[in-house]
């Protein structure tokens, strides 16, 4: 059931605006910290090589081999959306492979690996805020479009209380309001108070667009992070977080 996400803070806004570097602008949304060291980091490698060397050619073999609709050995892993018919297990999340989870200590140590280049007192804050997260495991898997146009990260953070949950991702919403760049991405029916979605910067003359959606649901932080070709499918991004959030409710129903 769709409930109302928690009303913005006027304080979030001065911090984010003063003291939050752009890495963080991608690495903070929805525990997408995460992703920080694929997606940002090592952007220009990451996209090139790893996600577009086969755009248009005949795909690599998958790196976890013959896995189907994704690992189901732990509760977490069972949360995230089996792959559907018309994907397959993409690209490697870095050591975390395609299909992949780490303990909630590994978890928070990578998120606050993304506090890189702030100063002293900026960086501990936001490094209480991640420990006040309370994490306790993240779970990723990457899928990619039969058609080789669409990759899609996909996370799912376990949080140790529902308040968290929330309160980071009104943080990380605000964080893409606040920068004033990135364009409002589609909905996600059903989900419109917890689930948002934000285009990257629009960029004429590449070939490339890019999307990431940020969600919650309880104790879980949920991110969506997509790649793909122009025309850019949005709406095909928003329908896989639909199908996680339902997922998440009504597992049976997707596996």
């Amino acid at each position: 059931m769709d409930t109302p996400a928690p009303a913005r803070s006027g304080k979030v806004r001065r911090i984010l605006l003063t003291a939050l570097p752009a890495v963080l602008v991608i690495g903070a949304i929805g525990g997408a910290a995460a992703y920080t060291k694929i997606t940002v980091d090592d952007a220009d490698r990451t996209v090139t090589t790893t996600v577009w060397s086969f755009a248009g050619s005949e795909p690599g073999k998958d790196p976890a081999g013959d896995t189907g609709a994704g690992r189901a050995d732990t509760p977490l892993a069972e949360l995230l959306l089996p792959v559907p018919d018309d994907y397959r297990l993409g690209p490697d999340i870095r050591e975390l492979g395609n299909d992949g989870e780490v303990s909630g200590k590994q978890a928070t140590a990578t998120m606050k690996e993304s506090n890189r280049g702030l100063a002293g007192k900026e960086r501990r804050e936001y490094d209480k805020r991640i420990d006040k997260l309370r994490v306790q495991g993240l779970a990723v898997r990457s899928y990619v479009s039969q058609e080789n146009d669409l990759v899609v990260n996909a996370e799912v953070m376990r949080m140790k209380d529902k308040k968290a949950v929330r309160d980071f991702y009104t943080f990380g919403t605000e964080l893409f309001d606040a920068i004033n760049v990135f364009r409002d991405g589609p909905k996600v029916t059903g989900y419109t108070r917890k689930a948002t979605c934000h285009l990257w910067p629009k960029d004429s003359e590449s070939t490339l667009e890019a999307m990431v959606c940020s969600a919650y649901d309880g104790e879980l932080s949920i991110t969506y992070t997509a790649f793909g070709t122009k025309p850019f499918d949005g709406a095909a991004v928003a329908g896989l977080l639909k199908d996680q959030l339902d997922h998440i409710t009504s597992p049976g129903e997707y596996v």
